[in-house]
């Protein structure tokens, strides 16, 4: 039985695992002759996203995050994860004259390493979230569980019944498991990163093609992601399927057109009222509700 840590054994008859086995120093490097050390050392690779790129985490600098008289606390930035949870919030703000204020968090002036936001997410992503209704107040951050702490809170759109909740986080946990591929993977090597790289933009592409062929397949089944009923699982996915035409303008690239029942699902959300004021809160466009703290913010 091998270890955590063991190596199997690979013989002259195994030239499939030889190939996935090698030490990356043996695999051809880009640039040419590159190697990689034996031990990594921090280097600035520049890019739009290079400044707040570091190989340690913590407080950057020393700044009291601003505090409303809501609730509800949010600190956050108009991308597809901080969407995730404004949505959510204008669609219990509508239903149930839920109140929050969310703030701006500029990420490209590195104010998510501020003491403030770090005292409230250790990781230094947005969207973060703090509920001051609990003594003392209570953190919540991860877009995904920003989501389910307030749909369990409040009893709405998450299914109650065990079935269709799990099959709600079944799709919930599934996009935050590929987003990264997408973002972080797609989205930085087809419009962020400082060179094109032939092999991870074809590489992350197939990947993201065959999230949208899952995404495509799932709602030739159903009207929504989880089932029957609109939920934070869509909430979730949707924003970051929004991403590829409206951040990395990769539409005809991917050739979205080609998914169906993806372009039915989303012009159903982006019909909702609360799905476009969540969208312009935090937001880039000329819309853009910057700071939210009230409904009179949209008008």
């Amino acid at each position: 039985m091998l270890s955590c840590c063991s190596s199997p054994v690979v013989g002259d008859d195994q030239p499939e695992t030889a190939s996935i086995m090698a030490a990356p120093a043996e695999i051809p490097g880009l640039p040419e002759g590159y190697k990689v050390p034996a031990v990594y050392e921090f280097k600035d690779l520049g890019g739009k996203m290079g400044a707040m790129n570091r190989p340690t985490a913590g407080v950057r600098s020393e700044e009291a995050l601003p505090v409303g008289e809501h609730p509800y606390q949010l600190h956050s930035l108009g991308t597809p994860n901080g969407h995730k949870v404004t949505i959510l919030l204008e669609e219990l703000a509508e239903l149930k004259g839920v109140e929050y204020d969310a703030w701006n968090v500029n990420i490209f002036e590195l104010k998510q390493f501020t003491s403030g936001f770090v005292e409230i997410n250790a990781n230094s992503k947005i969207p973060a979230f703090t509920d001051r209704s609990e003594s003392p107040p209570l953190r919540v951050f991860e877009s995904g569980n920003i989501l389910l702490y307030l749909a369990d809170k409040h009893k709405m759109f998450i299914p109650q019944d065990i079935r269709g909740r799990t099959e709600c986080l079944n799709w919930l946990f599934w996009q935050m498991g590929s987003a990264p591929m997408i973002g972080g993977g797609f989205g930085h090597f087809y419009n962020y990163a400082p060179v094109k790289i032939q092999y991870c933009v074809e590489r992350f592409s197939m990947e993201v093609k065959r999230l949208m062929d899952v995404l495509d397949k799932r709602l030739a089944e159903v009207e929504f992601v989880a089932g029957s009923e609109y939920s934070i699982a869509d909430m979730a996915i949707m924003p970051w399927v929004r991403a590829i035409t409206v951040f990395y303008k990769a539409d005809t690239f991917l050739s979205m057109a080609e998914y169906k029942n993806i372009a039915r699902w989303m012009e159903t959300i982006l019909k909702r009222p609360a799905t476009q004021r969540g969208l312009r809160v935090n937001g880039f466009g000329d819309d853009a509700v910057k700071e939210r703290h009230s409904a009179a913010d949209f008008q």
